[in-house]
């Protein structure tokens, strides 16, 4: 401690370091020396004297190797915020997961961003599952999710399923048939296509609203093959408007509520529905061509429109997010499954050590851009690390290493900070003559926070001879008892 704080000193000084002025930042740091202060002061002029006759160069290297973390301070950004929030009275925004799988960092950087503006302005958080696809939806999933929300400290105000409102769903149905802006198509789904493909309006348009009103009661009950479809504008260049299909048969059970609804919304037509509810909207730009269709079957249904910021899709390089590109590498087994430290999956993350609060500082600095960014791995491990270091206690490691007896070695007994500058405790090691430490090819060098050794022969073991403790620019190495 004493000799970091005498080489900070020095390098804020031209290379000269004043013992009392060290001596104010040591009692600071360590209370307990105030009742040894002339001991301590005499310490502290012994290592000023050494280090005052090094090189600044060479003070440079030796704090380095004492305390790293004094160069990273000096190159530590302002704590990035993500921008204001227009319309920011009265926040409600919403967590959409579609319950078909495990959720992926992408995902958690979504998810984090309408977290993060509720809160910021004391808002309503939603957590709203997107379950209106009975053949893909799981009740796994909708644990998982939450438990993988939980995790990432991402919370939430209000929690529902879209299954649970398809009585909302068939009553706006009914409300955009009977505007003149909804109609029953039986066509089958290759003409469906062909035609929008083509621009060209379906003569199934032409039918009354009362016939459709009629053919949707059917629709709901499944007696007739057909799906509802929005009149929207066949020749947008936005395929999106053209005609695009609301509502569809789908006999498959759901795993919430079984097999009571044969009729079933998709994706558009729901979140128009639910959206109308929220006051702001951040999503990926794999949205943004829905936005034309959503605003206009609100604006159908006189629905309140909310507040829509879009931003590009985030990747991470090297490593699938999609989960259609996941599920084949599980069962392949060339991945062991949705936690395998390999994915981004939320679960991946975790276990490979990634703390939730890296995913919040990786949003903030990537921010609601609309570039494509591709996320490499060493930001995410940067930005882990430093949240890590202030908490993580430090243990020696030494790799390949080779025995090192020191001759004339005083057995003693030391004490080491569990970090440089954290108070996480200390732990106590016996030394005597023998430490491992890596292969060397100096003459001499100095066993860290220990003393120095002159080396006297290498082979399959390394002999070394006591030659005092006084710091001496020489190469400080790792060791373990």
């Amino acid at each position: 401690m004493i000799k970091k704080h005498v080489l900070i000193n020095a390098l804020e000084h031209k290379g000269k370091a004043a013992p009392k002025a060290v001596l104010g930042k040591v009692l600071s740091e360590n209370k307990e020396l105030k009742t040894k202060i002339p001991e301590t002061l005499k310490e502290i002029e012994k290592i000023v004297k050494e280090i005052n006759a090094l090189s600044i160069e060479d003070q440079k290297k030796l704090l380095e190797d004492v305390y790293p973390e004094y160069f990273e301070k000096k190159k530590v950004k302002k704590i990035k915020e993500l921008p204001d929030l227009p319309h920011s009275e009265n926040v409600v925004t919403r967590l959409p997961p579609e319950p078909n799988g495990y959720i992926h960092i992408g995902h958690g950087l979504s998810f984090f961003f309408n977290w993060y503006y509720a809160r910021r302005y004391n808002g309503r958080v939603i957590l709203r599952f997107d379950d209106t696809n009975p053949s893909k939806e799981k009740k796994e999933y909708y644990d998982s999710i939450k438990e993988d929300l939980r995790w990432l400290k991402i919370d939430w105000d209000t929690e529902r399923r879209e299954s649970d409102n398809i009585e909302i769903y068939y009553y706006y149905a009914e409300e955009i048939i009977k505007k003149g802006k909804a109609y029953i198509c039986e066509c089958d789904g290759e003409k469906i296509h062909k035609d929008r493909f083509e621009m060209r309006e379906c003569k199934c348009r032409e039918r009354s609203i009362d016939e459709n009103l009629k053919l949707f009661n059917l629709l709901k009950e499944g007696k007739i093959k057909a799906v509802l479809r929005l009149k929207g504008d066949m020749k947008s260049q936005n395929t999106s408007m053209r005609d695009p299909t609301l509502f569809r048969i789908n006999l498959d059970p759901h795993p919430i509520v079984g097999k009571r609804y044969k009729l079933w919304p998709l994706y558009d037509f729901a979140c128009a529905i639910e959206d109308a509810e929220v006051t702001h909207v951040l999503r990926d730009n794999e949205f943004q061509f829905r936005i034309e269709v959503q605003n206009y079957i609100r604006d159908c249904l006189n629905l309140k429109q909310p507040f829509i910021k879009h931003y590009s899709r985030f990747g991470v390089k090297g490593t699938p997010t999609a989960k259609r590109k996941i599920r084949p590498l599980i069962e392949e087994n060339i991945v062991k499954g949705w936690d395998d430290v390999r994915l981004v999956t939320i679960r991946g993350l975790k276990r490979r050590g990634i703390l939730p609060e890296t995913i919040h500082e990786l949003g903030k600095e990537i921010g609601l851009s609309t570039a494509e960014p591709v996320i490499d791995w060493s930001i995410i491990e940067s930005i882990n690390r430093k949240l890590l270091d202030p908490v993580t206690k430090r243990y020696f490691f030494v790799g390949n290493p080779k025995e090192l007896l020191v001759k004339n070695a005083p057995e003693k007994e030391i004490k080491l900070k569990m970090h440089p500058t954290e108070n996480l405790g200390e732990r106590t090691l016996k030394v005597g003559k023998k430490f491992f430490i890596p292969d060397v090819k100096e003459k001499e060098i100095r066993l860290k926070d220990l003393y120095n050794v002159k080396i006297l022969e290498i082979g399959d073991k390394i002999v070394g001879e006591y030659v005092g403790e006084n710091l001496k620019n020489i190469k400080k190495l790792q060791w373990v008892p």
